[in-house]
């Protein structure tokens, strides 16, 4: 789940100044965005409403099954082909990866209209935590299923910090401190920490990354 969170009106209102748009078509994410409120079709026409009252015509709008998904995407832009023609821009409220498949799918300047913020945990529903950084070098086996890389607000690998005090955060002061949980955790399984674990290896999460499924999983940025 990609949780995203609206972009600074006045920067979307810059960009379309800046390349002179006076015909938008927006889109819509129907999967991550929908679910957080920041892509689904009240807010697509919440969107609308603002570029019509900017004094801008809203060429068309539609909200695809899921906007990173480069197939559904160019079939959702060929369905609507005569309205993106007549459009000098489009605006997408999805994900980075949702705005660069529309990119990928469309002759016209696309704009996004949201900010990527994290991958989430659904805690419940429309409460969400962000638990994975997607390093590429996972150490929750180590850890009793918990990761200091992400959940500790320094991203410290081994053990609290200075500022830790009777086992609370320093930084998010109502939370317990991570590592004083998965300490717990692990005296709770019967099992005992694995010592110092080693630096972070950063060279296994080169960007861009890809897997190919049907090459036999070949796989790149890594």
């Amino acid at each position: 789940m990609i949780i995203t969170r609206p972009r600074d009106w006045a920067r979307v209102e810059a960009n379309l100044e800046e390349i002179g748009a006076r015909r938008v078509f927006i889109m819509g994410c129907g999967q991550c965005a929908t679910v957080a409120k920041t892509g689904g079709e009240e807010e697509v026409l919440q969107a609308k409403a603002a570029i019509e009252q900017s004094g801008r015509e809203v060429a068309g709008w539609t909200i695809g099954e899921v906007a990173c998904h480069e197939g559904d995407t160019k079939l959702t832009a060929r369905k609507h082909h005569d309205a993106l023609e007549t459009a000098d821009a489009v605006l997408v409220l999805s994900c980075g990866a949702g705005v660069q498949t529309v990119a990928d799918a469309v002759d016209k300047p696309v704009l996004p209209g949201l900010e990527s913020v994290f991958l989430g945990n659904v805690v419940r529903h429309g409460v969400f935590e962000e638990r994975c950084q997607m390093c590429g070098e996972c150490v929750l086996d180590l850890t009793a299923g918990i990761c200091p890389v992400t959940t500790c607000p320094k991203g410290l690998l081994n053990g609290p910090c200075g500022g830790m005090w009777e086992g609370m955060c320093e930084v998010l002061t109502d939370r317990e401190c991570i590592h004083v949980l998965i300490r717990r955790r692990l005296s709770a399984q019967r099992r005992v920490a694995s010592g110092s674990l080693a630096p972070k290896d950063f060279s296994k999460k080169l960007k861009p990354g890809s897997v190919n499924l049907r090459a036999g999983r070949k796989e790149t940025g890594r």
